[in-house]
């Protein structure tokens, strides 16, 4: 490998630190009508897509105390 013969002077790294620009960005665009009650469409869909599944899949989250009965009794006529 080959050194340096001269260091190399890090001094501008430590200044980019404190270094403001006097350019302010331009301002953010505001969202036109369309845009807005787009996102709000969006968002509903997306909460009533979930809220629907919740309401399709309970159902088969939860027990069926009548099927057991049936299967108890069954194996008891035997």
């Amino acid at each position: 490998m080959f050194r340096r013969r001269e260091p190399v002077p890090f001094a501008f790294l430590a200044e980019a630190d404190r270094f403001r620009s006097n350019v302010a960005p331009p301002p953010p665009e505001r969202a036109s009508l369309g845009q807005m009650a787009g996102r709000w469409l969006l968002g509903l869909t997306i909460v009533a897509a979930l809220v629907g599944s919740l309401v399709i899949g309970m159902p088969a989250l939860t027990l069926d105390h009548s099927a057991q009965n049936q299967q108890s009794q069954a194996s008891q006529g035997r």
